[in-house]
């Protein structure tokens, strides 16, 4: 995966700390500097293909994120062809990030992720 959106990021050079808040409701000053991001849906995704457990990436908490893969393997589940044609799913996140990843993805400020 190209890593050159690091160089946009609205991130750049501030305190790492602000984006490893102690808890979700904490999160408030990252998710600002997200959300002014050029970035910030390369950001989300590498954290989501990636798996990262921890911080705020792209404007999502890790529960914001777990929902979000979540919400993915759904569609994906809904839209997997009939079993017995020869397809075979794929269990990982990752990959489930792949298969959707032109659908647009919002974090809203309450924690509410919708697309």
């Amino acid at each position: 995966m190209d890593r050159g959106w690091l160089n946009g990021c609205s991130c750049r050079g501030l305190d790492p700390a602000i984006f490893y808040p102690t808890s979700d409701e904490d999160a408030d000053e990252a998710k600002a500097v997200c959300g002014v991001c050029p970035v910030q849906e390369e950001c989300l995704e590498h954290a989501i293909v990636h798996r990262e457990h921890s911080g705020v990436w792209g404007g999502a908490t890790e529960r914001e994120r777990q929902r979000i893969i979540r919400r993915r393997r759904r569609l994906r589940a809904l839209n997997a062809p009939a079993a017995g044609d020869g397809a075979t799913a794929a269990s990982d996140g990752a990959v489930a990030g792949a298969a959707v990843a032109g659908s647009p993805v919002t974090v809203g400020s309450a924690g509410a992720v919708g697309s």
